[in-house]
């Protein structure tokens, strides 16, 4: 097969939860268990962070890779979605995985895996793993694809355990509480592997420490030691239990979310150190200012064009939102143009209230299965005096609302991961 029959034959083949939903989702861990066996159990070759939560799991996973590429480990980096290329999701010091080695994976594994009938998302961490371990990573940061309990992820051997926060996202599968969402996320916890937790959140703070205490580990919370705030010349200030820590620092990517997603990472650090890894404070500034120089890391809050400003995030669910739109609210700007389309099993009534009523609306729909039609997103918008036109796809409303913005106005493209990566 060629790269491209390769990929074709994932994405078309293989149950996706990213394209279809739930029918690709499995509440079990049987099909990667059956996998990792088939190929010598490659996850358990080498240490890994363990990254989940319900926001900010990419970017603290793609930070912590740089800081520990920076600090001179051979890092792997397992992500996902993808944006642009399927590649991005498996990385080794920023270099994506070679189109040989996947082509050979599934060329290898292909008949054994549709056997155990596996889906996308375990064929790709399966295959994961099996690339780590051959090419000998010091260190992987791997990110949790949902939940965590039951993800496949959670058959790393992982050193430590990182839950950023909890929100309300896929409540179908992980339950319609905070406290059961939080049951599925802290399902990563493991026996004496220590806990950072990302933000205090006190109606669900005793699931993560009952948890903890079951396992006999310890629990952190990044929030209560470090805090992070861009100051008014956009750069980032860290301050560790009162004191300054960074100053100054040229963080590229400039979501105001990031104030919650940096405390969170250097705590990893912090909490990697303490277990032996080698890490100086410099390696820590670096990989922070070279996080997408390092990892490729896009999608977040990323400029794509100053005059007029173009800003795209992949911000999709109320909690995540709430920070994108009060950011895009607070910029200076003659007028706003919002390219937005969303997936069909989005909670919309509580996304479209926190976008801004004075904008023009370019409602469209991303070209996956689960991309909610753009007519019945315009209808659905109108409800929250949200006005503005259906166009037939991502490309011509980004393509209008370019050609209607003067240089003074901004152009927001997002409410999806998928809407993001047709414009980038």
């Amino acid at each position: 097969m060629t790269y491209q029959e390769t990929i074709d034959y994932l994405f078309s083949r293989l149950p996706m939860y990213h394209r279809i939903g739930a029918a690709a989702y499995k509440d079990n861990l049987d099909n990667t268990l059956k996998m990792c066996r088939l190929l010598d159990n490659p996850e358990k070759k080498f240490p890994s962070v363990h990254v989940a939560g319900t926001n900010g799991k990419g970017s603290v996973a793609n930070m912590t890779a740089s800081i520990l590429q920076e600090a001179g480990y051979k890092t792997g980096l397992f992500t996902s979605p993808h944006l642009r290329d399927f590649r991005e999701r498996i990385r080794i010091n920023g270099e994506p995985i070679s189109e040989q080695f996947v082509i050979d994976f599934v060329e290898k594994h292909q008949q054994r895996f549709e056997a155990i009938e596996a889906s996308f998302f375990e064929f790709t961490f399966a295959l994961a793993a099996d690339y780590f371990a051959a090419e000998q990573v010091d260190i992987a940061v791997m990110e949790v694809g949902m939940g965590g309990r039951l993800d496949s992820t959670n058959v790393v051997n992982s050193v430590i355990s990182v839950i950023t926060n909890i929100a309300f996202d896929h409540t179908q599968f992980l339950g319609n509480t905070l406290e059961k969402i939080a049951g599925e996320k802290a399902g990563i916890i493991k026996p004496e592997v220590p806990v950072v937790i990302g933000e205090t959140q006190e109606e669900i703070m005793d699931v993560f420490l009952e948890k903890a205490m079951d396992n006999e580990t310890s629990v952190i919370f990044a929030d209560n030691r470090y805090v992070a705030r861009f100051n008014s010349n956009g750069r980032l200030d860290v301050n560790l239990e009162g004191d300054s820590f960074l100053a100054n620092l040229k963080l590229p990517l400039r979501g105001i979310y990031q104030e919650c997603n940096v405390p969170t990472t250097l705590q990893t650090i912090e909490t990697l150190k303490e277990e032996g890894w080698k890490i100086k404070k410099s390696d820590i500034k670096k990989g922070l200012e070279n996080v997408v120089q390092n990892t490729g890391f896009i999608g977040r809050w990323q400029i794509l064009n100053e005059k007029p400003l173009i800003v795209c995030d992949t911000a999709h669910n109320p909690a995540g939102l709430s920070l994108t739109t009060k950011q895009l609210k607070s910029i200076p700007k003659k007028n706003l143009h919002i390219v937005i389309g969303v997936v069909n099993d989005k909670d919309i009534e509580h996304i479209l209230p926190l976008f801004p009523k004075e904008a023009i609306y370019y409602f469209c729909k991303a070209n996956i299965p689960r991309g909610l039609d753009a007519k019945i997103l315009q209808e659905n918008a109108e409800k929250f005096e949200l006005k503005g036109s259906c166009y037939e796809s991502v490309k011509v409303a980004y393509d209008a609302a370019r050609q209607n913005a003067g240089i003074e106005d901004v152009i927001y493209v997002g409410g999806s991961t998928f809407t993001v990566a047709e414009v980038i």
